[in-house]
């Protein structure tokens, strides 16, 4: 019934909308500028979260902003962070608790380039445990703030989180033309969480006879990223080591600007999340210098999973095509907007 609904244009979205932090609202708006080009009807609903809002009120992310963003179909956030706010407050207390809290356990990361004079172009999908390993918090110091001071920092793998990564990097290579996937860990020196993860990969490679697999440590994965990137169609990796390798993927196909992200919750149980990766670039905030390319990217991929797969093949095409586009924020993202 809902294609049908979809297709009679009879299904309105509910968005949660978080512009967030310094570019963070620029590119946001031309994000939902090109949404309105696709004809798509949604609905937006406004989220105030962000270092702006942490400094005015001490608030970071309320139990009724979290049920408020439950309900939504899917969010779509601008950036977060403000200099005047410690580190750790916001990334712990709205971006990770995001995650967190709306089961957002895959953290999907495309590249897309032609080829240039370094290597022969880049397409890959770089899929990123995103709710377990170091980024839980899990350790603490002694004796802090003395000569003798210990701080510990864990790294937490569950057979369950694990597994169901893999599992979703396995049925999306299965859906890719050339159906091949890589693990990247550290097995040698991280024998007990890359065992965990070396055999869960190996079990579940069992059930997808059609995708070939292999492996690389993450320090080799890196050369070849920068060296080889066309070797790679689809990379499954830990939270952290998928946390580098995709700010270096983002700087080899294209620039940091054009960087997209999802934060998904394959199981529906609530919205995704879909973010630039490019940060709140405060120094440059109302000057019309970002580049919104990264948030409309993000757009595309949140229609896509909403199942409006033609709206956000026209985002992803009129981006791909948009070299020959200059300008300020708000120029660039309408003349993407004009070409969808």
């Amino acid at each position: 019934m809902l294609p049908l609904l979809r297709e009679r244009g009879l299904v309105t979205y509910r968005i949660g909308v978080i512009g967030g932090d310094g570019i963070g609202p620029e590119v946001i708006a031309e994000a939902l500028k090109v949404v309105d080009a696709t004809g798509i009807a949604y609905e937006p609903v406004t989220y105030d979260l962000g270092g702006t809002r942490y400094l005015a009120t001490g608030e970071v992310l309320s139990d009724e902003t979290i049920e408020g963003l439950r309900s939504m179909d899917a969010i779509l956030l601008g950036a977060i962070g403000t200099p005047d706010v410690p580190p750790g407050v916001l990334e712990r207390g709205l971006l990770l608790r995001l995650r967190f809290e709306l089961d957002l356990f895959v953290n999907l990361r495309p590249f897309l380039a032609p080829a240039g004079p370094l290597n022969d172009g880049v397409d890959m999908i770089v899929i990123r445990e995103n709710t377990e390993g170091t980024y839980l918090g899990e350790g603490g110091f002694l004796r802090k703030g003395t000569p003798q001071e210990v701080a510990t920092q864990g790294s937490l793998n569950t057979r369950f989180g694990v597994e169901r990564c893999i599992r979703y990097a396995f049925e999306l290579a299965e859906s890719r033309p050339r159906k091949h996937l890589t693990l990247v860990h550290k097995t040698n020196v991280l024998t007990f969480a890359g065992d965990l993860w070396q055999r869960t990969f190996d079990a579940v490679a069992t059930e997808f006879p059609s995708v070939t697999t292999g492996y690389d440590h993450v320090d080799a994965a890196c050369i070849h990223f920068v060296q080889r990137p066309e070797r790679y169609d689809v990379i499954v990796t830990d939270n952290l080591f998928g946390d580098i390798l995709t700010d270096l993927g983002g700087a080899i196909a294209g620039g940091i600007g054009r960087a997209a992200s999802g934060n998904l919750n394959p199981s529906r149980t609530g919205p995704s999340l879909f973010e630039p990766v490019h940060g709140s670039a405060p120094d440059i905030a109302g000057t019309g210098a970002a580049d919104p390319r990264a948030a409309i990217l993000c757009a595309g991929m949140l229609l896509e999973f909403l199942g409006e797969t033609k709206a956000a093949q026209r985002v992803a095409s009129a981006v791909n095509e948009s070299d020959d586009v200059l300008g300020s924020t708000a120029e660039i993202g309408s003349r993407i907007a004009e070409r969808v």
